[in-house]
């Protein structure tokens, strides 16, 4: 049973989430702004953005082992007074470097955050339970992209660029409080001693891999520095996953990839995160720097993607239950896959009504696979095996969302000159088409993933329908 404190907690995390997540996106509207204001260029102003997603990336694996030496109610409370101070330190820096440093240690306050919390929110939800209570525990990463374009976007026009950060202090003081009270002191077992070796090559492969990627969507950056960053990040990630696979207590516990389930959620997730990390960044620059839009009519569009998220929440719950988690991933991840390369197609002639209602479907099945996935990921896992799921999970999650956001900028650098050479045209229009196509190809591989699951995946956390077995194939 969800009582009203575990959906008020649940609720609480929610938040949190929404504000690691929306942190990484809004500044990037107010980067022009910023790079004059600071006195920097552009691509010095990037660092604002990789060095949040680079910290969250190499500090997420080591949330949990914290959680069990110090206890999840002081390392929750003082994540949140972390991300809070660093918000307001980022607000009053008045150098690049300064504003840099500040990223560091908000991005190190939102590592512990999230993770931390939905693990006390997962260890106190019944099975039958989890599926209502994940849908609270998505939403923010799926809002957060669409509505940063437009927040961003008002904050510089009508305030200045120090308030994307002021935001989060009001924020942050009303959830420290509500976590003062909702999160208990809980006993934790002793945590095993800890895997130095595992933290420091998992913290520079993740965290080198979401650096190369955004030096990829650098467009000023050569293409063969990205390739070999990433090349090289790769090898030590490599090296990683060979060591955490023959340690006996790992920093991350790679050997739940082994439960069909969990790893199916995984794989398929981070294949569609990147469609829903990409589109609504990508559809902003086309209403944009295409259609000529202004940024309040391309960021009032893309907020459909916010509509379809909310609409369907009601719904995904009895959706999974009715029809089964690998028929509801079948169809959700398809149509997800559609309405990327239907973007692709739509011009300044298309009426904007035809626009919003794509946008508007696009949001519905975002909301409804991505709920899929997270809550079928802990349809078999055990609770002692909940910490390293939930670590690996949103370690999983915060490099695909990295990737996601960097693809967007990377398929439009290839996606010119193959219109181009396709073509014969120069325009960007065609760039748009090419990148939402690739987009489009790249989610399209999820449903793929979903397919090949077994028609009972996650039949633990169904509740029965009315005249149905879930013991039956669906």
């Amino acid at each position: 049973m969800i009582t009203p404190k575990l959906r008020n907690t649940a609720l609480l995390v929610a938040g949190c989430y929404f504000m690691e997540n929306l942190d990484s996106t809004i500044v990037t509207t107010a980067v022009p702004v910023m790079s004059r204001a600071l006195d920097v260029s552009s691509a010095q102003m990037g660092l604002i953005v990789t060095a949040y997603m680079v910290t969250l990336a190499v500090f997420i694996p080591i949330s949990g082992w914290l959680a069990e030496k110090f206890g999840t109610r002081p390392v929750f409370l003082s994540a949140i007074a972390i991300f809070t101070i660093a918000s307001l330190a980022c607000a009053l820096s008045p150098t690049l470097e300064v504003l840099v440093a500040a990223r560091v240690l908000q991005g190190f306050g939102g590592a512990m955050m999230v993770p931390v919390g939905r693990v006390v929110v997962i260890k106190h939800t019944e099975k039958r339970d989890l599926l209502k209570i994940m849908s609270y525990l998505v939403w923010p990463g799926l809002i957060s992209p669409a509505i940063a374009p437009l927040a961003g976007g008002l904050i510089i026009t009508y305030a200045s660029w120090e308030y994307l950060f002021l935001i989060n202090i009001p924020l942050g003081i009303a959830g420290f409080i509500a976590a003062w009270k909702l999160i208990d002191d809980s006993a934790e077992s002793a945590p095993s001693r800890l895997d130095v070796t595992g933290v420091a090559l998992t913290g520079i492969g993740v965290g080198g891999l979401t650096y190369a990627a955004h030096v990829l969507a650098d467009s000023g950056a050569a293409w063969s520095k990205g390739l070999l960053l990433a090349a090289v990040f790769l090898i030590v990630a490599v090296i990683a996953v060979k060591h955490l696979l023959t340690v006996s207590n790992p920093i991350v516990e790679l050997r739940i990839l082994t439960i069909p389930t969990f790893r199916s959620s995984q794989l398929g997730s981070s294949l569609y995160w990147m469609m829903v990390g990409s589109a609504p960044f990508m559809l902003t620059l086309l209403f944009q720097n295409v259609f000529g839009w202004s940024p309040t009519l391309a960021g009032g569009i893309v907020l459909f993607i916010f509509v379809g998220n909310i609409g369907i929440k009601p719904a995904t719950t009895f959706l999974i239950n009715r029809f089964g988690f690998r028929r509801v991933l079948i169809v959700s991840t398809a149509i997800g896959a559609l309405t990327m390369i239907l973007n692709g197609l739509i011009t300044p002639a298309v009426p904007i009504v035809l626009i919003a209602l794509l946008t508007l479907i696009s949001g519905i099945v975002r909301s409804t696979a991505l709920t899929a996935y997270t809550t079928m990921a802990y349809s078999d896992i055990s609770p002692e095996n909940t910490r390293h799921a939930n670590a690996l999970a949103s370690t999983m999650q915060n490099l695909a969302a990295a990737f996601g956001i960097a693809s967007a900028t990377v398929v439009l650098r290839a996606g010119e000159p193959i219109a181009k050479w396709a073509t014969g045209s120069s325009g960007s229009s065609g760039a748009y088409t090419v990148s939402f196509f690739i987009l489009g190809i790249i989610a399209s591989l999820a449903t793929l993933e979903a397919v090949r699951l077994d028609p009972a995946a996650g039949n633990a956390l169904r509740r029965k329908q009315t005249g149905e077995s879930l013991n039956s194939p669906n």
